[in-house]
């Protein structure tokens, strides 16, 4: 369940909940304190992905505190 993942501070990205670091962007800061997610797919395409400076697909926290 993606509520039950760690979402990373430094690129949103959401990681597995036994993640020491973030499988995006290597950063050991994660968080359970995150809220809504976005999919992107093709981030290449994505005006959602370009707002948030994603390169990469995968699943993503709209909110990090």
């Amino acid at each position: 369940m993606a509520e039950d993942r760690l979402a990373c501070r430094e690129c949103h990205f959401i990681n597995d909940p036994d993640t020491q670091t973030c499988a995006s962007c290597g950063s050991s800061s994660l968080t359970e304190d995150w809220a809504g997610y976005v999919i992107i797919t093709h981030p290449e395409q994505s005006e959602v992905a370009e707002e948030m400076n994603v390169s990469e697909p995968g699943g993503y926290a709209l909110k990090v505190r």
